[in-house]
């Protein structure tokens, strides 16, 4: 009995014996190293799904601002034709009652190379076009039956305003692209970086032996052939808010040259838009 009464302690004492400080420092160690494997894993996650979040974000906005601006220009020089007259060899357009329609000032396309204040890079203009086939309730206003809208889906005025007009051009300040019509310019994306436009003109006509040779040129080059535009090449800059890891890479921006990605995701898109309409006189 007495032999049995003298071990239980020392069994105790085993039993509850701690760790030591090795032990213990392992342990916090092995942790730590958990805790940052984790943490890591959780930043590479976040980061590359911000990245794609943000890249689908900058293609939405592009894709707003080429159908806004392919809605203005698809209409880009066109008039109206006079439903009364007998078709002939010469197609006659109609005019408003008691209003000249003066397409020599305002040609259907034009643009700045490099903008002013007060100036745009692209500005489009077509008739203010009466449709009718208005299934619309009788009105006494006159315009109802002018179902034709600018960029901001603004209506143009019959008596005061014959053409509509919708120009665009990037605000530096705010990297937004703004569209101006008959009131304010509004922004209608944001993140731009950079707004440009290309013009296709005709640069020789054609003949029996050789057909006509077209090159695109700048708004300087073809403020002189304004009426030969063929087609309009937009490119926008989009430039994203988040930090990435770019280090050594590169992109081509709007003119062509290439420039470091710095650490912001940059995406360049560009669209071609054909113009229908060449029936613009030089004047009115």
């Amino acid at each position: 009995m007495t032999q049995g009464l003298t071990m239980t302690p020392i069994l105790l004492r085993t039993s509850q014996r701690g760790a030591t400080l090795l032990e213990l420092m392992v342990g916090i160690t092995i942790c730590l190293l958990t805790v940052t494997v984790a943490l890591v894993a959780l930043m590479v996650s976040r980061g590359s799904s911000g990245t794609v979040s943000e890249a689908s974000q900058l293609q939405q906005q592009a894709s707003y601002a080429f159908r806004v601006i392919c809605q203005q220009l698809r209409q880009a020089g066109s008039r109206q034709l006079d439903p009364t007259t007998t078709p002939d060899v010469q197609a006659k357009f109609y005019e408003p009652a008691g209003v000249v329609v003066d397409f020599g000032a305002s040609p259907p396309i034009t643009g700045k190379a490099s903008p002013s204040s007060s100036e745009y890079t692209l500005a489009v203009n077509y008739q203010n076009i009466n449709d009718p086939v208005n299934t619309r309730p009788p009105s006494s206003v006159p315009e109802d039956g002018y179902l034709m809208r600018n960029c901001l889906q603004e209506k143009a005025a019959v008596a005061s305003a014959p053409l509509v007009s919708s120009q665009f051009k990037r605000d530096s300040a705010n990297n937004t692209l703004m569209c101006a019509g008959t009131g304010a310019p509004q922004a209608i994306i944001q993140n731009v970086k950079d707004f440009t436009a290309q013009y296709l003109v005709q640069a020789t006509p054609g003949t029996n032996d050789a057909a006509p040779t077209f090159k695109y040129v700048d708004a300087d080059t073809a403020a002189t052939a304004w009426l030969n535009v063929y087609a309009v090449q937009v490119c926008l800059e989009l430039e994203g808010t988040e930090n990435i890891d770019t280090a050594g890479a590169k992109y081509k921006k709007c003119d062509g040259s290439e420039a470091d990605r710095g650490n912001r995701l940059r995406m360049v898109f560009r669209n071609t838009y054909h113009i229908r309409n060449h029936a613009w006189p030089a004047t009115s």
